[in-house]
């Protein structure tokens, strides 16, 4: 089953953390988490990576449990395996997504959800994820929009339809379903 999570502003709504806390497959403490900030390549990005860090310790993810990855070099099938989830920070997503193609982690990543492993974007890391970038990771074959003043209604939605997310709206894709929510 696909457990994909993307955001607008990760983890600021409870309901949002606490849809990633039920998805993790251990105890919290136990939980390791890949943090990518590739994305973040402008000053207005790099400022927001502490509160992408914040999300993570405020679920009670020990530091240590946190690898920061940058992707300028490929991790291995298993080393990726090794990673509860992977959680995705904003910034350029044109950016993210040149660097996703240029070290080949859609792959990695395919296999990674296809395994049950996490897949949580922040901003660029869903825009990324989403169909806007047909060279990009495609976890969902909608066009997605982040930052909306107005999202998309709850619920489910089907695969045809663009979707526009609030800051304080998620979306959970389950491999069967696409389930907006806040």
């Amino acid at each position: 089953m696909k457990k994909i999570l993307l955001t607008s502003t990760g983890f600021e709504n409870d309901n949002i953390k606490n849809k990633f806390l039920e998805l993790l497959n251990c105890d919290v403490a136990e939980a390791k988490i890949l943090f990518i900030i590739t994305a973040a390549n402008d000053p207005d990005a790099v400022r927001i990576l502490s509160k992408c860090l914040d999300d993570l310790t405020n679920c009670n993810i020990p530091d240590e449990n946190i690898t920061i990855y940058d992707m300028h070099k490929l991790l291995t099938q298993n080393e990726i395996n090794k990673y509860n989830a992977i959680y995705v920070c904003g910034g350029s997503t044109k950016y993210l997504v040149d660097r996703i193609n240029e070290i080949d982690f859609k792959p990695l990543l395919d296999k990674y959800i296809e395994n049950g492993g996490i897949y949580i974007g922040v901003s660029a890391g869903s825009v990324a994820a989403s169909g806007n970038y047909q060279n990009g990771p495609c976890l969902i074959k909608n066009n997605l929009d982040v930052h909306c003043e107005s999202g998309t209604e709850n619920g489910i939605i089907t695969t045809s339809n663009d979707i526009l997310l609030t800051d304080n709206q998620a979306i959970f894709i389950n491999g069967s379903e696409n389930i907006i929510f806040e």
